[in-house]
This record gives C-alpha cells, sequence and structure tokens, in this order.
C-alpha cells in the first residue's frame, strides 16, 4: 500500500461481491481500486473479467499478488474462516462479509491469525456504518431513550427455491451454518447487541415450514440483557411477496422506530432534554432485501470500506473489527442452541 492507493481484491464473484465492487468505486477519492477478482475455476475467469473489469486469479495467485493490500472475503460463509487465516499469513487486511465464520472457535482463529500477522480484520455488518443507525446507537449511549427496557426485530423475508437452488451449499449448515437469521437475521441482531448488549438468556424456536432446505425457515425467540431489558426476534423467507424489516428500541424515556433504513417514529418523552436531534421521519420502506437480496444500497458497505481504509492508515481497528463481528455471531449460535438447532 501507498500513501495514495490502496489495493483490493474480492475473492468470489456471488452476489454480494457486487456491492464490494461499488464501494471500492465509492472510495476511489480516498485511493481505492480493484485489483483482482478470485475464483476457483479458471473456466470462468474470462466471464467474471469482463463483468468485474479486472483481472480474475486463483486464490493462490490473489494472495500472492503484490498489488493487493485488502482481500475482500465474498465467498459461501463456511470458507471465510481458512481464506481469512490465508489472507492474514500473506499480510493481507481482511473484508470478510457476514457471517464472519459459521462457528465460534473459526470466529476466534480468524482474530488470532490478524493480530499475529499486524493486520486488520473488519466484518461487513455495514449498518452500524449508516449515519441513521450511528445517530440511534448517539441517542441510546446518550439516555435520550432513558433506561432500555424493550426491543423488537422482525424480518418477513422470502427467499424462493430457485435462490436456494443457486448453489449446493445454500440452505445447509455445513455450507451456510444456519438459515434465515444466520444469513438475514444476522444485520438486524447485531444492531440488537449494539444497542442493547449481549443477551444473558434465550428462549426460541425455529421451524422450516415452506423451503427445501436443511435450516430454518422461520424463528422466533425472546432474549433477555443483563440490565433485565427483553427483546423478541420473529424472522421468516416464507413471507410472500417480502416486506421490509424492522428494529424498534424501546425506554422508559421514548421509542424509535426503524422500517427498512427510515426512522417510522422517534418518540420521546422529554424532547426538550433530548441531546441527540432526531433524524427526518422517513416514508414508508421500500421491500428492498426483504423481497431481493440484491435490494440492498451500497452505502453502509463504501462507509465501512472509508473507515477500513482510514483504520489501516491510521493503524487503528476499523468500525466492526473482529472482536465485534463476534458478537453477532454468537448471539445467532445461542438463539440456535435455544431452538435445539443443529448448529456449529
Amino acid at each position: 500500500m501507498t500513501s495514495d492507493t490502496v489495493g483490493f481484491a474480492i475473492l468470489g464473484p456471488g452476489i454480494v461481491a457486487d456491492l464490494h465492487q461499488r464501494a471500492i468505486e465509492a472510495n476511489a477519492d480516498v485511493g481505492a481500486r480493484l485489483v483482482a477478482v478470485g475464483y476457483h475455476n479458471a473456466a470462468r475467469f474470462a466471464e467474471i473479467e469482463g463483468r468485474f473489469g479486472a483481472p480474475c486469479l486463483s486464490e493462490a495467485d490473489l494472495l500472492a499478488h503484490p498489488g493487493v493490500d485488502v482481500i475482500c472475503i465474498c465467498t459461501p460463509s463456511h470458507q471465510h474462516a481458512a481464506q481469512t487465516i490465508a489472507a492474514a499469513r500473506t499480510g493481507k487486511h481482511v473484508l470478510v462479509e457476514k457471517p464472519m465464520a459459521i462457528a465460534l472457535a473459526d470466529a476466534d482463529a480468524m482474530i488470532a491469525a490478524c493480530q499475529q500477522a499486524g493486520v486488520k480484520l473488519a466484518v461487513t455488518v455495514q449498518r452500524r456504518a449508516e449515519p441513521l443507525f450511528q445517530r440511534v446507537a448517539r441517542a441510546i449511549r446518550a439516555g435520550d431513550l432513558g433506561t432500555l427496557t424493550h426491543a423488537v426485530v422482525t424480518v418477513p423475508y422470502t427467499r424462493n427455491d430457485a435462490y436456494f437452488a443457486q448453489a449446493d451449499w445454500r440452505g445447509t449448515w455445513a455450507g451456510d451454518g444456519g438459515g434465515v437469521l444466520m444469513n438475514q437475521g444476522i444485520h438486524l441482531i447485531d444492531l440488537l447487541v449494539w444497542y442493547m448488549g449481549d443477551p444473558v438468556s434465550i428462549q426460541a424456536q425455529a421451524a422450516t415450514l415452506s423451503r427445501p432446505i436443511e435450516v430454518e425457515d422461520t424463528l422466533v425467540a425472546t432474549l433477555r440483557f443483563a440490565n433485565g431489558a427483553l427483546a423478541t426476534v420473529a424472522a421468516t423467507t416464507t413471507a410472500e411477496p417480502g416486506f421490509p424489516h424492522r428494529i424498534e428500541i424501546y425506554g422508559t424515556g421514548g421509542g424509535i422506530q426503524i422500517e427498512g433504513e427510515a426512522v417510522v417514529r422517534w418518540s420521546l418523552l422529554d424532547p426538550a432534554r433530548a441531546k441527540v436531534e432526531p433524524p427526518q421521519m422517513g416514508a414508508p420502506a421500500a421491500t428492498g432485501a426483504g423481497s431481493d437480496p440484491r435490494g440492498i444500497a451500497a452505502t453502509g458497505h463504501a462507509a465501512m470500506f472509508r473507515d477500513f481504509i482510514a483504520a489501516v492508515r491510521e493503524d487503528r481497528a476499523p468500525l466492526v473489527d473482529g472482536a465485534e463481528g463476534r458478537r453477532s455471531l454468537a448471539a445467532v449460535l445461542a438463539i440456535y442452541r435455544a431452538a435445539g438447532l443443529n448448529a456449529c
């Protein structure tokens, strides 16, 4: 890496790789550039090169490339740990897609490998980088909502049979590590633990009601936090035609309701004493990712990439480092255990 440029490589050309490419392009003004894309099948290299406008290389060649400073890991979830560790051992910084791994032992090994190699590790739970969700966090920390007492997470998504048929690892415990909660709901679980803290007790039930998959397509859970606050989580990929997710946070001083990426209600008991100014209320949310996994704006990824570039240059922890990324994985796995599911 020079003072002017940061060379990125994308390992895995799946759906989420497009968001990473757009995030790199959005940060060209701070030196980000896409150097190469990695894939395991040489027969597809020409197609992938045409799609991304960058050379396509094997994983080994990608890791050995002297112009690559950061590896963006966009491969199936079960591959994240080994690929992160390999990248760290070659001195590459790592931005890994959620979930960072499918087992806590793997997450810990990833964190240790990056620490030992002196490289940065960040997990792309990108809503933490969005100004709206950061504003909510500031309001909570400032006490604008009083003592937190209750939260609600709702993920009424749809993913059809064709989505799961795209690859043989989708919808499996060994490849995906879980279903709706691990793959779609983890973003909202990440916000929940960021706002409320890590849960101390959990009750849950899960089922596979509609999709031809091993893992759950529907799950409900109740969580208790250290201060006694309670939360409910309800998630499914069977809700046709797909609806926007919601997160609601309530306390003794008020509450905030968010639908999709917009605040629909920010009500405080004593607005005059608020330390954080509420945002403009949003219009009813589009279904977004609720009906289409591509229905995600690149703004959160772009903000995470910008923070990561600064973290590398300033030698500081990124916004969501390995330890923070581990928290949402730990919560999801704890919910699975409470539901009696066969999670790692």
